[in-house]
């Protein structure tokens, strides 16, 4: 049994039925679940005023719990960054408490790397993960309950088949070698990007670069992805891998312009490898994934594989 704290740094929890589902769901896990008492404050569209998510977040530092889970996403963090007690959280982290979290979550992840060195998860939520009514996903339950028992070791995934066009067999740029001891990093593509050029974005060098976004047309990852080659990021890395871009619509004006038009055009502008289909991001089968730690990537044939056990 495992202690997991609660709490809510970013958007409001609107759908309360949902929470208190997610919550019942990890108890029925067999989890001592410990709800922060401001959980599910509204303030506009927060989880409470700047001062109450920031208090949250620091409980969850003082909570001594096993894991410190995000109730949602949204929108939030950014706008704390200048006040966190970093030192409190790494501290926190030594002990023994995970923070765990994805979308809005990747700016206090970034800002914690860069500040403190201190390290955290790319997972589940319990609204987006746990909360709706269909059965939550069974592989995210199993990497949930891996990272519980310490048992996590890697995470594999199939690489899209290759495309043939005119004829021909597209040859998208293979990992020649396997990437050795690199720092996974990343996660949100739109919050990561807004870092740039801050006290809050980590330098990492010859990193594995992991990155996901929703509700993003392809020319607005495209461009996002721009704001990362102009600043030198991506050609810094030894790999970037790319997880599920999810929820946008395509419009007329595209003519056949689309998501693979961007990795393409990417792919053409830096010699780093790209890879694709990553199960991450705002879909139900989520892979859980260290965030500033030493991981190996190794791909055979379409296998590719996370490793840092």
């Amino acid at each position: 049994m495992s202690h997991i704290y609660i709490y809510s740094p970013s958007s409001a929890q609107r759908d309360k039925p949902a929470f208190r589902r997610g919550v019942q769901r990890l108890e029925a896990l067999g989890h001592a679940v410990e709800v922060d008492p401001d959980a599910l404050a509204t303030h506009m569209r927060f989880a409470g005023d700047d001062a109450t998510r920031l208090a949250a977040i620091h409980r969850a530092a003082a909570s001594g719990a096993d894991l410190a889970m995000i109730s949602r996403g949204g929108y939030g963090l950014t706008r704390l960054l200048a006040d966190i007690r970093y030192q409190a959280l790494a501290k926190a982290i030594d002990k023994g408490t995970r923070f765990m979290g994805f979308s809005d979550f990747t700016a206090l992840q970034c800002a914690l790397l860069a500040r403190t060195g201190a390290s955290s998860w790319i997972g589940p939520a319990i609204h987006d993960d746990l909360g709706f009514p269909e059965k939550p996903d069974e592989i995210s339950l199993a990497c949930l309950d891996d990272l519980l028992r310490c048992q996590g070791e890697g995470a594999g995934w199939q690489l899209p088949r290759l495309r043939v066009t005119a004829g021909a067999v597209d040859s998208a740029p293979a990992l020649k070698r396997p990437v050795r001891k690199a720092i996974l990093w990343g996660g949100n593509l739109a919050v990561l990007t807004s870092l740039v050029g801050t006290s809050y974005f980590p330098q990492v060098q010859g990193g594995v670069l992991v990155l996901e976004d929703v509700a993003e047309h392809p020319y607005r990852v495209e461009r996002m992805l721009t704001q990362l080659l102009h600043a030198g990021v991506l050609a810094r890395q030894k790999a970037i891998v790319l997880g599920q871009f999810t929820r946008y619509t395509l419009a007329a004006n595209d003519k056949g312009y689309r998501l693979q038009t961007a990795i393409d055009w990417l792919r053409s502008k830096i010699r780093v490898p790209v890879l694709l289909n990553l199960p991450m991001g705002h879909v139900p089968t989520k892979v859980i994934l260290p965030f500033g730690v030493p991981v190996d990537l190794l791909v055979e044939g379409r296998d590719a594989l996370l490793y840092w056990g």
